[in-house]
């Protein structure tokens, strides 16, 4: 573990085995990237982070791993987007994916391994979830993959909505000379669902087969959720290191947890694969909302592994 200067920030670098993970922990609790050395001394990006990022405006930067809390996706109350409500009836805003990816936490451990980081809201987040709390993000690395456990404690008296996730961006293609169509997922889900973002509801998904191909623009924005099992499994047609994404610790996952899959355009160097809680817009159609009870804390943890 090292400090590294880049482009006027001081990351956090790891080297476990042949995995170098670099991260900005007070910043969003942000993984920015891992990168593999390989047996003939070539370099392959796992998560992908852009050489340009602006990090004066790092929510926006599509690349590591931006911390998805308390709220997945968009919300409503009613049709008006960026706002919802809570149990007590008060209208709030709330951004897009919530109020930590652009927010300050401070380090509570770090080591050798991976750290601890604690949420610090700031004026916004207070305005937009403003509640007794205390919400954490812990990372393990290992040499082919990496852990990460959100933590959410209620210290208030009523209880505390939350429905998170995570939205990793990784690289693909990741073989010089190939395309999408030459890598495939397999996510074992039931359902597919999409988000109506004029109204805040949830429709039907596109039929997809089992194991589908990154060319396939369907894939993009779409939910698979009725999950009957927690891994999403994806890589190149015949070859070595497939990306394996595990939702939860559980042998089933909840009804409502999902993957999501998404890209912003064909020729985009990223595919996002994106272990959620439940569906966008949770406190209004309450799918994939969890509460935690006064005093108490809750937990959701995901792996990245490489096979």
């Amino acid at each position: 573990m090292e400090k590294v200067a880049y482009q006027g920030q001081t990351l956090t670098r790891w080297q476990v085995g042949n995995s170098t993970f670099l991260a900005l922990p007070e910043r969003g609790a942000r993984l920015l990237n891992w990168n593999l050395t390989l047996g003939d001394g070539s370099v392959r990006d796992v998560i992908y982070w852009p050489e340009q990022a602006d990090f004066a405006d790092i929510a926006k930067v599509r690349g590591g791993n931006p911390i998805l809390f308390p709220f997945n996706g968009r919300t409503f109350d009613g049709t008006d987007i960026f706002h919802w409500r809570a149990a007590d009836g008060v209208r709030r805003p709330m951004p897009l994916h919530g109020i930590a990816r652009q927010g300050g936490f401070e380090i509570i451990r770090l080591d050798s391994r991976g750290f601890v980081a604690r949420f610090v809201p700031g004026e916004e987040a207070r305005a937009c979830y403003p509640f007794e709390y205390e919400f954490t993000v812990t990372y393990r690395f290992d040499p082919l993959g990496l852990a990460c456990e959100f933590a959410l404690t209620n210290l208030g008296r009523e209880p505390l909505p939350w429905c998170a996730g995570h939205h990793f961006y990784f690289s693909l293609p990741w073989s010089p000379g190939t395309t999408r169509a030459d890598y495939l997922i397999r996510i074992p889900a039931s359902r597919r669902l999409r988000h109506d973002i004029a109204t805040g509801r949830l429709v039907p998904g596109p039929e997809l087969q089992a194991q589908e191909s990154f060319a396939n623009p369907a894939l993009v924005d779409t939910f698979h959720t009725g999950l009957q099992g927690y891994e999403a499994v994806f890589g190149e047609r015949g070859g070595r290191g497939d990306v394996c994404v595990r939702l939860g610790t559980e042998k089933v996952p909840p009804p409502d947890a999902m993957f999501v899959t998404w890209t912003l355009a064909p020729d985009s160097p990223f595919y996002c694969v994106e272990p959620w809680m439940g569906p966008p817009n949770a406190p209004s159609h309450r799918a994939g909302l969890q509460l935690v009870p006064k005093g108490e804390t809750r937990k959701f943890a995901v792996s990245v592994s490489l096979r």
